[in-house]
């Protein structure tokens, strides 16, 4: 069961508990408070020895306490509103991840906090993704969140690199989309501080963004997973991998270029998997301890 799912069970359980509470319950405690207080009142009519000052105070006591909610209704009514909140933000706005491996390094770090901004792709229904609007499409070096094709209960980040009907060659480590070398420059040697090791850096432009990736030393190899979306798509060599990306799918890879399971091996997204738009960092966790020196936006 899924967070998006659970969530959406507990709105439900809420809300129903709110419109008892709302239409029947609440009612009926604002019926037992006015007995309750005229009750009072008249007990206390000919009162002597009270000021009339304490007995407003006992008087709004009394009232208080009998429209409170009981624990029950605190527990699911009570937190109807903002489990709605979070469930419109969650669904239809942005949602939080967190970043679990080193596959999109340089950009992104193991520990990052981010944002996925949930329309830029479109309205997509909560729980079954399934798109109602469509607003935009993903574009060539977008990073996006998806759902993994071969366990959907998994979330996966990935850069575009391949959009529908693109052929997509990695042979020898060089990328050429359409028949065309995609452009590299290269940097200073990047240095992963949690494995202490460095890679070869270079900037890549892809669409008219520039990014950062990373390659170890030596050749890459490329083999084809057991689980592959679109086998008779791609063809495998001992140099690398050349696909062509099917309607409705598109071509991921991460920026750390030999340490990704990606499109590569395992195939192709399809449109339906995918998330959203990833696009900023508002924390880094290293191990426990918080660190605000990388928040802001990242391509």
């Amino acid at each position: 069961m899924n967070f998006a799912l659970i969530l959406f069970l507990l709105l439900v359980v809420s809300f129903i508990a709110w419109l008892i509470d709302v239409l029947w319950l609440g009612k009926q405690r604002v019926l037992a408070a006015d007995k309750a207080v005229a009750e009072f009142d008249a007990r206390n009519a000919n009162r002597v020895g009270m000021s009339a000052e304490a007995l407003a105070r006992e008087r709004a006591a009394l009232r208080e306490n009998a429209t409170r909610r009981p624990w029950y209704m605190e527990y699911t009514a009570s937190f109807f509103p903002v489990i709605l909140l979070v469930f419109v933000l969650r669904s239809f706005l942005f949602e939080p991840f967190r970043i679990p491996s080193g596959s999109m390094l340089p950009t992104l770090e193991i520990g990052d906090l981010i944002l996925v901004n949930k329309f830029n792709y479109g309205i997509r229904l909560p729980v079954i993704n399934k798109k109602i609007v469509q607003v935009g499409d993903p574009k060539r070096a977008d990073v996006i969140v998806f759902r993994f094709p071969h366990n959907p209960s998994q979330d996966y980040i990935k850069r575009v690199v391949g959009l529908p009907g693109d052929r997509v060659d990695y042979v020898n480590k060089e990328l050429r989309i359409n028949g065309q070398v995609v452009a590299t420059t290269p940097l200073e040697r990047y240095l992963d501080e949690s494995r202490l090791q460095s890679y070869r850096q270079f900037s890549e432009k892809l669409g008219e963004k520039q990014h950062r990736i990373i390659m170890s030393e030596g050749p890459g190899f490329v083999v084809r997973a057991l689980q592959h979306t679109h086998p008779d798509a791609c063809r495998y060599s001992q140099e690398g991998v050349s696909c062509t990306v099917p309607s409705g799918h598109y071509f991921v890879m991460g920026d750390n270029r030999d340490n990704s399971e990606d499109s590569r091996y395992w195939g192709f997204v399809p449109d339906e998997n995918i998330v959203g738009r990833a696009f900023f960092i508002w924390l880094t966790l290293r191990g426990w301890v918080p660190s605000f020196d990388r928040v802001g936006r990242f391509d």
